[in-house]
């Protein structure tokens, strides 16, 4: 019998399919944030996707893009069911039929959120009349002219003054009496006091005109202070209304969540994502949380790398402090990237000035805030004799390869002018998911923080810094590509961004969790989720001696049949 979208829509607890008879159930619940679906929640996610597709009043709404939820839980009477969200609101609706219901609903028509709203509403019409009035039109364009005709009589007297200065000089140049060199001076001193005399008639027709309009421009700022006032007061109400409960039956409002953290206040939107709304639910109604997934359906959008059907792990700006809390009094999977790093460090290069470094896959470069060893805290302890070391660059934690430390501020601020002019040459290795059309070429896309979602980036045309980087390719492999990146910029997430962006080569790489759509398998890899990008040269001046220096990887890359370099 097929799914009838209508039926789906009268319930928010649904059966699983019969399809996800004898799987095994999930030893820990799903870490959220870097995670491969569990079969329980693969199924279900994809009988929602085809409950999105057959639900005509969803569309063109969810087209547009929208993140989608499923929770699969257990019953008190033991049974399995899941549950289904979306991230924001759906066509203007927090309340849609089959899916959980918003934590707090800010578009109730009865809520102070939605009363509060239309008196912002209507103090944004009040200013935009005042600033589209005829009267402060008229009074901009006039201070407008009186500084343009201002700038141009001082401008004109001070070329007279400037002329007459020179006629004076030529005078003095053929010798002059007394007489007529204190006439000269004179002469110079009224052309000055002439001037300054203009400057102040000026200065008080300027100040008028200002006056004139300040007397317009005051009541629009008075209200657009208390736009502003009235906003950040709606905000922090509104989050002090989204009280998340965990696992434990505790609760804690957005608030008190995001006090402890670097950014205090919540982002706008936060508590309204997927999984919160799923976990709050279960938690409401007695349900025991097995495993979790997200999915993006629909258009991707502007700038940043979303494809349709593709799974995602939860957002880190909005929901980290939420989920963290939540998720207490759960047994969670371990985030794969604090599980050992793959391999131990491995010195590579050393002299009286460098140390490099083979860095596995997994492991921090520097201390971090978790208190996880990094690469720099390893290398000291099994070199104690090293007084320091100083950072020249740095791999993300996911990143495997040569990394390389100076063992002198001295050294270091020589290596960094180096990466600043742009005279290192990094190549790295990347396994990317998918074919390439064009064998080599250049990638060009700037990049900026996405700071709703961090520590995520995002292609910006209009504010994004410059991120370049020239690749080729160097073999194929069931539907993958071995390429190698030279980055002729340094960008964060550079690399992972212009593999998967669909202006660059729209192929993430395998095991990126952030922008790619699916796990390396274990035939070609590894069962651990690992991104698959190694730093495999380092090319630089040394800062002592000035020659070139290569500095190679050692490590094998990726253990993939009939790859080879």
């Amino acid at each position: 019998m097929g799914l009838d979208p209508h039926v789906w829509q009268s319930s928010t607890l649904h059966p699983l399919p019969d399809s996800t008879t004898g799987i095994a159930m999930p030893e820990r619940f799903t870490y959220p944030f870097n995670y491969t679906p569990h079969p329980l929640a693969a199924i279900a996610a994809e009988e929602l996707m085809r409950v999105v597709a057959l639900c005509g009043e969803l569309h063109p709404s969810v087209d547009q893009g929208k993140m989608f939820g499923i929770l699969v839980v257990s019953t008190q009477e033991g049974s399995l069911a899941y549950l289904a969200a979306f991230s924001g609101n759906i066509g203007g609706r927090n309340a849609v039929g089959g899916f959980v219901p918003p934590v707090y609903d800010l578009l109730n028509p009865h809520g102070f959120f939605i009363r509060e709203e239309q008196v912002i509403t209507a103090l944004n019409h009040r200013i935009r009349h005042l600033e589209e009035s005829d009267e402060y039109s008229r009074l901009k364009a006039h201070l407008e002219a009186v500084r343009t005709e201002a700038a141009a009589s001082i401008a004109r007297a001070k070329a007279l003054s400037a002329e007459a200065r020179q006629q004076r000089a030529e005078l003095r140049m053929n010798g002059l009496s007394d007489e007529e060199n204190e006439i000269l001076i004179r002469e110079s001193q009224h052309e000055k006091a002439e001037l300054h005399r203009l400057k102040a008639q000026w200065k008080v027709r300027t100040d008028e005109a200002e006056a004139r309009l300040e007397n317009c421009t005051q009541e629009i700022n008075r209200l657009k202070n208390e736009r502003r006032q009235r906003s950040v007061a709606l905000q922090m109400k509104l989050f002090c209304q989204f009280r998340m409960l965990n696992a434990r039956g505790e609760t804690r409002d957005l608030c008190d969540l995001f006090a402890p953290t670097a950014q205090r206040i919540p982002p706008a939107g936060t508590g309204e994502c997927a999984a919160p709304k799923l976990l709050q639910y279960a938690y409401q109604h007695r349900l025991h949380p097995l495993c979790m997934a997200e999915f993006w359906w629909g258009e991707c959008p502007a700038g940043e790398i979303r494809r349709h059907g593709t799974y995602y792990p939860a957002c880190i700006g909005k929901c980290k402090p939420i989920l963290d809390f939540m998720l207490q009094g759960l047994d969670v999977d371990p985030d794969p990237l604090s599980l050992k790093a793959l391999g131990e460090i491995t010195v590579i290069y050393e002299d009286d000035s460098l140390i490099a470094i083979d860095k596995p896959s997994g492991m921090l470069s520097v201390p971090g805030k978790d208190g996880t060893l990094s690469a720099e805290e390893r290398l000291l302890r099994l070199h104690p004799d090293l007084h320091g070391l100083y950072p020249v660059h740095r791999l993300d934690m996911a990143t495997s390869g040569v990394l390389l430390f100076a063992k002198s501020p001295d050294i270091q601020s020589a290596l960094h002018r180096q990466f600043r002019e742009r005279r290192v040459e990094k190549r790295y290795i990347a396994l990317l998911d998918g074919t390439l059309h064009t064998p080599s070429g250049t990638i060009s896309l700037p990049l900026r923080s996405d700071y709703t979602n961090r520590p995520r980036q995002t292609v910006d045309y209009a504010h994004g810094k410059e991120a370049e980087t020239r690749y080729r390719t160097l073999g194929r492999y069931e539907g993958r590509t071995l390429v190698e990146f030279i980055p002729l910029t340094g960008r964060t997430h550079q690399l992972r961004i212009h593999a998967a962006h669909p202006d660059g080569l729209n192929a993430p790489i395998c095991g990126d969790t952030l922008y790619g759509h699916t796990p390396v398998a274990s035939s070609i890899a590894s069962t651990h989720i690992r991104l698959c990008l190694h730093a495999l040269t380092l090319r630089l001046d040394h800062p002592v001696t000035a020659m070139p220096l290569t500095i190679t990887s050692r490590h094998n890359l990726f253990p993939i049949p009939g790859f080879t370099l």
